[in-house]
């Protein structure tokens, strides 16, 4: 029961970091009915630009502190991130109004692979450093309850609670804010949006704000486990079947997708694996997202779409 609950414990917050990176995914699609395959490329490039920060910022003003470096860090990171995003909508979006999804998927497909090539030109291509004090030993608990207790991660509960509160942020967002309430409305129908005086430009912006925000959490935090490399951008096809699993348009349903997938992949690694010759780990969330797929569509959480004739 020990190494069970050891293995579950681990899979769920392992889920928690995939859901990190799929609720980058359903903001872009609750405010624009796309999905946004640049949001890979957005972790990617947010980590590099928080791990290029906090290694210049003590070189160029002289001070030691890694408090201060990773502070100023954010800070710029998230101010670059704000800028690719008013950028995206400047160049690239503002000329797609009312287009078909898959010009708006093919666009943001665009973005991804341009993106990835500014991240190499800017700040380099080597595998870079993230330390944000994240504690890396392990949690030992209930050593009198099971022998020799069980072994958690102290980084990957710290990541889970980050990302509790940016789900809570988020909803609330969503929810209660006008800003919020007019992302949902530009999602349902962009023309309608704009005939009530929704600026859809302004709204994108936003949007691709936050997910840019999204995207530098999740960065910093695989950053810190991984360290910051090209690969990194590769984490966020695991967030797919996060998507399809808890549905596109549903932030909680993102984080149950991430858990189910993250303790499905982990369970079957270590039960079915020794049975299956292992490698579930790597196909597992994509067969689980393709059954869904095939039964409920929508998802988990995702909103059914009745079209009547």
């Amino acid at each position: 029961m020990g190494f069970f609950l050891e293995t579950l414990f681990g899979g769920l917050m392992v889920g928690m970091l995939y859901s990190l990176i799929a609720i980058g995914f359903v903001l872009i699609y609750k405010a624009s009915g796309v999905f946004n395959f640049a949001q890979g490329a957005m972790v990617l490039f947010a980590a590099l630009a928080m791990a290029r920060f906090a290694e210049w910022f003590p070189l160029w003003f002289g001070f030691q502190s890694l408090v201060l470096a990773n502070l100023l860090a954010f800070i710029a990171a998230m101010g670059v991130m704000v800028v690719v995003a008013w950028l995206i909508e400047r160049l690239a979006l503002r000329k797609l109004v009312n287009q078909e999804g898959v010009t708006l998927l093919m666009a943001t497909l665009g973005i991804a692979y341009f993106l990835d090539g500014l991240g190499q030109t800017l700040f380099g291509n080597d595998i870079y450093k993230i330390d944000v004090g994240m504690p890396k030993e392990p949690l030992l608990v209930f050593d009198k309850v099971f022998e020799g207790g069980l072994l958690i991660s102290q980084e990957d509960l710290v990541a889970a609670g980050i990302a509790a509160l940016l789900v809570v942020l988020l909803a609330l967002f969503f929810q209660k804010t006008a800003t919020g309430r007019a992302l949902r409305a530009v999602a349902d129908d962009h023309q309608a949006a704009q005939s009530i005086g929704i600026p859809l430009s302004r709204i994108w912006v936003i949007v691709w704000s936050v997910a840019g925000f999204s995207a530098l959490v999740a960065g910093i935090i695989w950053g810190s486990k991984l360290g910051v490399q090209f690969s990194l951008s590769l984490v966020a096809l695991k967030a797919l079947p996060v998507v399809i699993l808890g549905g596109l348009t549903s932030i909680p349903g993102a984080i149950i997708g991430g858990l189910l997938i993250g303790v499905g992949e982990k369970l079957s690694e270590i039960y079915l694996g020794p049975l299956l010759g292992g490698g579930i780990e790597i196909w597992f969330a994509y067969v689980l997202a393709l059954g869904f797929l095939l039964v409920r569509p929508q998802g988990l959480f995702g909103e059914k779409i009745i079209d009547r004739v």
